[in-house]
């Protein structure tokens, strides 16, 4: 069976849509222009990937600065054997999946156990998505993948597989939801699981901010133009004309919510028009576009998260510094 109609065989990847083009335009429009508009100005993280997003955030997994990678794949590799052996999986799933680089490792550890026989890589990107699978059908000729094009906090139903299931959400992605949708998403997750499937969440850990907000503000620019795509994006999908020169990259760590905040700094009095919504953006100087939130976790708040949506927690692994974590959980 395969999810909502996506046809796959080993060898030749499936790729199934829910975001209807037209659907997703009207999304954003709603967005831009509730957003903007607001005194407080803001556009959703989600709009950062379209493809040269996602380009741009796999090089920020890849910089000195930016250890979650680097602490979630140590965790992994010294882990994967035991999260293949407690979750049995014969299919996994991954939210939010950009290229899958670190999910390989899981991947090869199922593959000396030969239990899994389907991986469902899920991502906004359909670009990004393709290209992920098209590599990891070369690197497992044998697996059936298939792909979903979706919005995790909409169609996570696209994800009911009859087998044993993994779901993996790696990279503390959950850390830029809300408290309220983050509740929303493990509900939501957990409806769509059978008793004894297994949900496998990365998350960044409260520590140092010197070390948090390095990670944010990298000496080699990429976060900036990472945070600065959000305006081409616009400018491209909404008819704009925001100059990327006149903002300036903004990332901070907010202590009475433990969590990062990004922002858009306008340095200049200036007016910006998104053509197709008919809306003019005006600007103070020093006024902030929010584009992002990331948060930080401890143990027991996110335990208790998980466990009021009935998924129970059972295992937990840190990295060596203690700088990030990997909670396994199980359908109850």
């Amino acid at each position: 069976m395969s999810p909502q109609g996506a046809v796959s065989v080993s060898g030749s990847p499936g790729l199934t849509s829910h975001l209807d083009p037209i659907e997703l335009d009207l999304e954003l429009r709603r967005d831009a222009r509730k957003g903007l508009s607001a005194a407080g100005k803001s556009i959703p993280s989600k709009w950062f990937y379209d493809y040269t997003g996602s380009m741009l955030f796999d090089e920020i997994t890849r910089l000195p600065e930016y250890y979650l990678t680097r602490s979630e794949r140590q965790i992994l590799q010294e882990r994967a054997a035991a999260i293949v052996e407690l979750s049995g999986a014969e299919a996994m799933v991954e939210l939010g999946c950009g290229l899958s680089e670190k999910t390989r490792v899981l991947l090869d550890a199922f593959q000396g156990r030969s239990t899994l026989r389907r991986f469902v890589p899920f991502d906004v990107d359909g670009k990004i998505l393709t290209q992920a699978a098209g590599e990891l059908l070369d690197r497992y000729p044998n697996l059936e993948v298939q792909g979903i094009v979706g919005d995790f906090e909409r169609h996570l139903t696209a994800i009911a597989l009859p087998e044993r299931t993994l779901v993996i959400f790696l990279g503390s992605t959950i850390g830029n939801l809300e408290p309220t949708q983050r509740r929303a998403l493990f509900d939501r997750l957990s409806a769509s699981l059978k008793p004894g499937d297994s949900f496998l969440l990365g998350v960044d850990l409260i520590k140092d901010v010197a070390i948090i907000e390095a990670a944010y503000n990298d000496s080699a620019g990429i976060s900036a133009a990472f945070n600065l795509n959000m305006l081409s994006v616009l400018n491209d999908r909404l008819g704009g004309n925001f100059d990327r020169d006149g903002f300036r990259h903004v990332a901070r760590f907010n202590p009475e919510t433990e969590q990062m905040e990004m922002f858009l700094r306008s340095i200049r009095r200036q007016r910006a028009r998104l053509q197709e919504i008919c809306l003019d953006v005006d600007l103070a100087f020093g006024e902030l576009i929010h584009t992002e939130i990331s948060a930080k976790f401890r143990r027991e708040g996110l335990e208790a998260e998980l466990a009021d949506a009935g998924l129970k927690p059972a295992q937990w692994w840190t990295d060596l510094d203690g700088y990030f974590a990997l909670s396994l959980s199980t359908r109850s």
